[in-house]
């Protein structure tokens, strides 16, 4: 493996990393209905622990309702049990054939605890990055100790990780920042 596998493969698990947060910031709420706050939910089907998407059609009619509209009519009943289990925190409407969900206005202090949430998830993130570089940082340094790369190009390959790490930090931070906006705005 050359240096420049190493810095690629960084790369592109840092990459990984920010976009994986960055779906988990999808799932916090803000004050708008979106479809991708039901993404960590999973219904028991036939055995088997399925995600939402997978057994139901996810829409939006309007900036204050979710609507579950099920493939199968015979999972309505478990989708809405499973939703009232979950910690959306939201009360499903079932009317027999779809199943809507009302989302509140969030109060003041509901919004501060979403963005000490997203400020959990963003942390999650910079971790998963740190590690990223650590795991680099090592694959350079065994390249350097088998006298397969010199001390010299071991130090710039170091520098260059440090370098990827600073930038998905701060592409993080900015997304972080940007969600703590949404979260806040009323």
């Amino acid at each position: 493996m050359s240096v420049d596998d190493i810095l690629l493969e960084t790369e592109d698990q840092m990459q990984k990393s920010m976009e994986a947060t960055q779906r988990n910031f999808n799932t916090i709420r803000t004050g708008r209905a979106n479809a991708s706050l039901l993404d960590r939910i999973e219904i028991d089907y036939y055995g088997a622990q399925t995600p939402l998407k997978a057994l139901a059609n996810v829409s939006t009619p309007d900036a204050s309702t979710l609507m579950i509209q099920p493939f199968d009519g015979s999972t309505l009943t478990t989708i809405e049990k499973a939703i009232s289990l979950s910690d959306v925190g939201l009360t499903p409407n079932n009317d027999g054939k779809v199943i809507r969900l009302n989302i509140p206005q969030l109060t003041s202090e509901r919004r501060k605890e979403f963005v000490k949430t997203a400020g959990k998830v963003a942390e999650e993130g910079r971790v998963s990055i740190r590690s990223q570089r650590r795991n680099g940082i090592d694959a350079v340094k065994k390249l350097e100790k088998s006298s397969d790369i010199s001390e010299d190009e071991s130090r710039d390959a170091q520098d260059e990780i440090q370098k990827l790490t600073d930038k998905y930090i701060a592409k993080l931070d900015e997304a972080l920042a940007a969600k703590e906006k949404d979260i806040l705005k009323v």
